[in-house]
């Protein structure tokens, strides 16, 4: 089996019959000749998710937990189902065209130094989600990042290293991290670093994934030729150009926030903790904390 694509799926059963729908009618022969299989792992959903998946769609493996276990910990249950030898990692709200996964099977299958690919990800607004395009939030690049500086310099190498924002985006070209919205690894090399680190709940395990993949010394690579379409913050209620999309309750948005913030510190305590003198450590820490009260205000 050449792909095993995992989804994790938490309330979001009409966005997940529009990827299903996709992946069926663009993918529907591979998945026919079992060339490609679809698991999906359903976080303690509350809107008839599974009976759904398993009425409609009978031939995708279904998994089951019993509570919310969190987006990267129901990952890695999907890779301990899946059988391919490519692994992708999926969103329930995206949309995937033809060709897109082939392309990338093929680039991976002929760079044995890849170890993920991802593709072009695009919002419901045209606009390209900025994070499949990402460098590693050093606290320099992310005091630029959040005061404005980099969208103010946005091709700049020294003011945009967040998002990259000075490399082509016509080419294939190697990134430091992706969005797990829509990241491919080989299945070796997520086993060579034991997958997803089960400390992130909800955001931060594809960046942490991502950087642990180049620390072993393999690349990351970003394919602008083909695209998947992203309907981003669905799950969340977060992002603004989803709202119309979102079942997400005040108390869901509280806990995507909380999340949100708590993994900046889970991922700077894991790998920038010993890199930085102990006061730049503590006015990281201080300037999480009061952006996340920030963004607590606003729900």
């Amino acid at each position: 089996m050449q792909l095993s694509i995992i989804i994790v799926s938490f309330n979001t059963r009409e966005l997940l019959k529009q990827c299903l729908e996709s992946l069926s009618n663009n993918y529907g022969q591979e998945i026919k000749n079992q060339q490609f299989e679809v698991i999906v792992v359903d976080n303690a959903s509350r809107d008839e998710s599974v009976s759904f998946l398993k009425k409609n769609f009978p031939y995708i493996k279904t998994f089951v937990n019993e509570k919310n276990e969190g987006f990267a910990k129901a990952s890695n249950i999907g890779v301990r189902l899946s059988c391919g030898q490519y692994i992708l990692l999926l969103n329930p709200d995206t949309v995937i065209p033809n060709l897109t996964l082939t392309t990338l099977i093929d680039y991976l299958n002929k760079n044995a130094h890849v170890g993920i690919v991802t593709c072009k990800v695009v919002l419901q607004n045209g606009k390209l989600d900025d994070a499949c395009h990402r460098g590693f939030p050093t606290p320099l690049r992310a005091l630029f990042h959040f005061t404005g500086l980099a969208s103010l310099f946005p091709h700049s190498h020294f003011f945009n290293g967040y998002h990259l924002g000075y490399k082509s985006m016509n080419k294939v070209h190697e990134i430091e991290a992706c969005v797990g919205a829509f990241l491919m690894i080989k299945k070796t090399v997520g086993d060579e670093i034991g997958w997803l680190d089960e400390d992130y709940f909800w955001y931060g395990e594809d960046l942490d994934l991502c950087f642990r993949v180049k620390k072993k010394g393999y690349k990351v690579i970003f394919i602008p030729y083909v695209s998947i379409v992203h309907l981003k913050g669905a799950a969340s209620g977060l992002k603004k150009h989803s709202q119309q999309l979102t079942h997400a309750d005040k108390q869901t948005r509280l806990v995507a926030t909380k999340a949100r913030f708590e993994v900046m510190r889970i991922f700077y305590q894991k790998h920038y903790l010993n890199l930085y003198p102990s006061w730049l450590t503590q006015l990281v820490l201080l300037g999480i904390s009061l952006r996340q009260k920030l963004a607590e205000i606003s729900l």
